[in-house]
């Protein structure tokens, strides 16, 4: 009932709507050049870039550059990696093996500079979603369109300070050394991403799903959680808010009255890369918020980008969605609650002072 009550339940309002202006301006200045272009099919790799305009949301502008320049590597090296193995062909059993690698050397990463949003898991997005389009975008194309994305998110939120004009001398982000017990705890959580990613990797493939990295996005959305409750929240959350998005995405693309691709049939790209564009927006509005209502708009925003890339019969992919988001979710509450961190004893003061001096 605890849960079910933390289902509704929004957080503290914290500056979100000018993170979501940000965000969105990042998502939609590339989107709209590409649309230009006529070349609406290329938004996946400008959004997965665009991607690091979420991490900094409140920090001064000097440490927000620092932090999105930090959260650029994990997105456009995932973008980058999928990329490379769309292009050569390799996917399978292949991909849940790199995707694997990947949670566990970037859950490690995350830990190190403290990324927030938590965890590897946008990266993670980028990896699987980028590698399981079929697509004849040359490698160097898609990189460049994820970088120069990255590089403009990093530039709007740095804008800011070309009004306010300061800087802190020797200003550093807050980020603890792994030594010790934080070192220990962040290779039993870099642990808990490899067990999930690659478990719920193996039951796509074995699902015969052709979306396998679905399931392990889904697994590693808990797996960001401060603590266990928090972790069975998100878990949840991604598991409704996914649905309700899902539904979002069947009045979009199913023939329909409701479907704005009715009134437009000759622009069917156009139409859905401009929905993308301004479902981006209530994501980061509700991100920091309440995880499942951001889940409702973000879930249109993968889709359909996908959908440009590489377009499949909205049914299956409704429906193959569905399935791995919740397979993946479950494997990755299951692994929040059976592997945990060993109980580590806390010296008192004294014992404290003389292990620091060690």
């Amino acid at each position: 009932m605890a849960h079910a009550r933390e289902l509704h339940k929004l957080g503290p309002a914290n500056n979100d709507r000018l993170s979501a202006v940000r965000v969105a301006l990042s998502v939609a200045v590339p989107g709209l050049v590409l649309i230009l272009l006529g070349r609406p099919d290329l938004m996946m790799y400008a959004v997965f870039g665009a991607l690091t305009g979420m991490y900094g949301r409140n920090e001064t502008h000097q440490l927000r550059l620092k932090h999105q320049v930090q959260a650029a590597l994990v997105l456009v090296g995932g973008l980058s990696i999928g990329t490379f193995l769309s292009v050569n062909h390799i996917h399978s059993w292949w991909l849940v093996l790199v995707a694997t690698l990947f949670a566990g050397a970037g859950s490690l990463y995350a830990d190190a500079v403290r990324l927030k949003p938590i965890g590897p898991f946008f990266g993670i997005l980028a990896l699987g979603a980028c590698a399981s389009v079929h697509t004849s975008v040359p490698f160097l194309t898609a990189v460049l369109i994820g970088t120069a994305s990255a590089a403009f998110s990093i530039l709007v939120g740095f804008a800011g300070w070309l009004r306010h004009r300061k800087w802190e001398p020797g200003a550093a982000r807050d980020v603890p050394v792994l030594r010790g017990p934080l070192r220990q705890s962040a290779f039993v959580h870099a642990a808990r991403y490899t067990l999930a990613v690659g478990a719920a990797g193996v039951c796509g493939v074995l699902s015969g799903s052709g979306h396998p990295h679905w399931a392990m996005a889904a697994a590693a959305v808990p797996l960001a959680g401060a603590d266990l409750p928090s972790r069975v929240h998100r878990g949840i959350h991604r598991i409704v808010g996914t649905f309700l998005g899902l539904a979002v995405v069947a009045v979009v693309l199913f023939p329909s009255p409701l479907s704005p691709l009715q009134y437009f049939p000759g622009h069917a790209a156009i139409v859905l890369a401009i929905v993308v564009v301004l479902c981006q927006f209530p994501t980061e509005l509700f991100m920091a918020r309440h995880y499942g209502w951001a889940m409702v708009f973000f879930t249109p925003v993968v889709l359909l980008i996908a959908q440009l890339a590489s377009p499949m019969d909205p049914g299956v992919l409704v429906m193959e969605r569905a399935v791995e988001t919740f397979v993946g979710a479950v494997i990755g509450i299951a692994v929040a609650v059976l592997v945990r961190a060993p109980v580590i004893a806390v010296p008192r003061a004294a014992g404290a002072g003389a292990a620091d001096r060690k």
